[in-house]
């Protein structure tokens, strides 16, 4: 065989390879795109066979090769905990692809960016209203808080929501969203009314305020003065996701303008 006959065939063996990998890649995982700048649309394409859940009433828009169920995902005490622990509903929406490929457009509660997030490796921790949507491969645990994140951290009371498996997991907070990448010895201090997801792996403590050396009562009275209210730290090494809106204090401002409260 001559060189250039060598190299036509493995250049074609390559080609082939290459084509196949992809085939098998895009047979297991959905494509989750985010279209529109202002309130974006989830754009999820999925193969026959493919399918993904999420959050009730999250469905815009599907194509007729699509089928929708809903569905207790887990079963009832799963229901029933992240009920509890995100306020998400009871039943979730169940999207397959059953008669074909087909694509549909999903949309968070709030307005706000959608964040889509790998799970595999790193799992992530969700807060209160946070979770869009999720491909079959990615479970929803519910995890145990500490007293104090519980009570004052406004993140999903004693319990919280894990995403754990592989997959593709889509995450929304009210205005725009940001990634903080958290590296050993740069702790960061959150507002913890801005915080949506993070990596699992970093640690998280609850504080009334910025101040490290003032007391309980210093701390207190730093709080209300400065407004700033309970803020999160993070150490270690990870991922946060945060949001630009503060949803507690955007109500207050909207109940502020009604008719009944001037």
């Amino acid at each position: 065989m001559s060189f250039a006959l060598f190299v036509v065939s493995w250049a074609q063996i390559i080609k082939k390879s290459s084509v196949f990998n992809f085939l098998i890649v895009r047979k297991i995982v959905a494509q989750f795109t985010v279209t529109g700048d202002i309130d974006p649309f989830l754009h999820v394409s999925l193969l026959r066979g493919e399918k993904i859940y999420c959050e009730s009433n999250a469905m815009v828009m599907m194509e007729s090769a699509l089928e929708l169920q809903g569905k207790m995902t887990g079963g009832m005490v799963s229901a029933l905990m992240r009920r509890f622990a995100n306020g998400e509903s009871f039943f979730q929406q169940h999207i397959e692809a059953t008669q074909g490929d087909g694509d549909c457009l999903l949309s968070p509660t709030l307005p706000g960016a959608i964040q889509v997030l790998d799970v595999g490796t790193t799992s992530y921790r969700i807060t209160d209203g946070a979770f869009v949507a999720a491909e079959s491969g990615v479970s929803l645990n519910v995890r145990t808080q500490s007293l104090g994140t519980a009570v004052f951290g406004q993140t999903g009371g004693f319990f919280i929501c894990e995403a754990t498996g592989f997959g593709k997991l889509a995450v929304s907070g009210f205005g725009s969203s940001f990634v903080l990448d958290v590296e050993p010895g740069k702790d960061i201090i959150i507002d913890n009314a801005h915080v949506v997801a993070w990596d699992s792996s970093l640690h998280h403590e609850i504080s009334m305020t910025t101040q490290q050396s003032s007391g309980f009562l210093g701390q207190l009275v730093n709080s209300v003065t400065s407004g700033e209210g309970m803020v999160l730290k993070f150490s270690g090494k990870g991922k946060v996701i945060i949001c630009s809106r503060n949803r507690e204090n955007f109500i207050s401002w909207l109940l502020k303008g009604m008719p009944n409260n001037n």
